[in-house]
């Protein structure tokens, strides 16, 4: 089944009760039961439900997996993962990353005593020379947050694998239209779907996919008895917004592109970030393992301060300043101040998170009117 098609009729099937084309949002927290322990599938909303069911079947094919998970929200998914582990264990992560990611890994897991090396996944031979007999598991971002690097899946899963370590990918910038790291050889992908797989700012939820049987039993068992589920309602959503996910990746891309060309242009841009463009360290990388390079672009801009950022955004038009990305409306953000806080500034500065790294989630409306938008802000810095 070629990708259009798939995405619009994953995991859906007409009703059998009453022929309804879109699954229903099975709004109930528990099941009648014919006797004890003898039901049609479903006891305990916690631990499944029909909507849900949908949507995971729904997450697997799109993403060619055996398996999908749908949790309450990406770090809920992330949580997930990282109790595969035990204390003592050593994860080796991409240094350049979402903030969240990083803080659960630092203030929570940490602690509970996982420990972590932040390296350049970029290059397989830094990732090798940071192995310890200890690491069980290596942890990328592909694009990455926010400075969107492109780390190579099928050479660092020949690595990790040739060590007994799990791969894990997010693939939350690619999504499964443009990327897929489990064909690649990655052994669990995560998404926040919060992003393009719902696709339209209205939802909160997380998703795993991979095909190896025992993790996945353990994975569930974790979310079950965490309880770290989305509702139906939210399922629903992103059950909807999938059906339209390659139409939307091919205008986030050829937007972004139009929009990258004018940001490298531009006097006061001093820097682009975008897997896009021939200049990005990793374009021929990015070429041979994404469909298209993404909606995602960071850029520098020419400031002396913070300060000077203060008309710019006040220029804004269209483009939001709001945390978050993958809506088909076009969001920025200042990753410095919003998304990645959470990092010491030393370490923001030592990646490349300076006070003039500016993030944008290009949307699906007209290219022109977004560069416009952004050629009227720059002005006024």
């Amino acid at each position: 089944m070629k990708w259009h098609t798939l995405a619009v009729h994953a995991g859906t099937e007409p009703d059998p009760l009453t022929g309804a084309v879109m699954t229903p949002v099975y709004f109930t927290s528990t099941y009648a039961q014919e006797a004890p322990g003898v039901h049609k599938g479903y006891e305990y909303s916690r631990t499944h439900n029909p909507t849900r069911t949908a949507l995971e079947t729904a997450l697997a094919q799109l993403e060619g997996a055996k398996h999908g998970i749908a949790f309450a929200s990406g770090l809920a998914a992330t949580d997930a993962i990282l109790r595969l582990l035990n204390p003592g264990d050593h994860v080796l992560v991409s240094r350049d990353l979402y903030g969240g990611t990083y803080r659960i890994m630092r203030r929570v897991f940490e602690p509970w005593g996982l420990k972590f090396d932040f390296v350049d996944t970029t290059d397989p031979a830094v990732v090798e020379a940071a192995i310890r007999p200890e690491t069980k598991m290596l942890w990328i971002e592909t694009p990455s947050n926010p400075l969107l690097y492109i780390s190579p899946i099928a050479a660092l899963a020949d690595l990790a694998h040739a060590h007994g370590i799990r791969l894990v990918v997010d693939n939350t910038f690619a999504t499964p239209y443009l990327q897929a790291p489990l064909e690649m050889g990655a052994d669990i992908v995560v998404h926040s779907a919060t992003k393009y797989l719902g696709g339209h700012s209205d939802v909160v939820m997380g998703a795993v996919m991979l095909n190896d049987d025992e993790d996945a039993q353990r994975l569930r068992f974790i979310q079950n008895a965490v309880g770290a589920v989305p509702g139906p309602m939210d399922c629903f959503l992103v059950l909807r917004g999938i059906k339209t996910l390659p139409l939307r990746m091919q205008k986030h891309s050829e937007n972004a592109q139009k929009i990258s060309e004018f940001l490298a242009t531009h006097p006061k841009v001093s820097k682009v970030y975008y897997p896009g463009l021939v200049t990005h360290p990793q374009y021929l990388l990015a070429k041979q393992q994404m469909r298209l390079p993404g909606g995602m672009i960071s850029f520098e801009v020419k400031i002396n301060s913070i300060e000077d950022l203060k008309n710019f955004w006040k220029s804004l038009q269209i483009f939001t300043l709001a945390e978050s990305l993958g809506g088909v409306e076009s969001l920025i953000n200042h990753p410095a101040v919003m998304t990645h806080a959470s990092i010491p500034e030393t370490e923001r500065l030592a990646l490349g998170i300076t006070p003039g790294l500016l993030r944008l989630s290009v949307g699906i409306e007209d290219a022109d009117d977004l560069v416009s938008d952004l050629k009227a802000a720059l002005q006024r810095l």
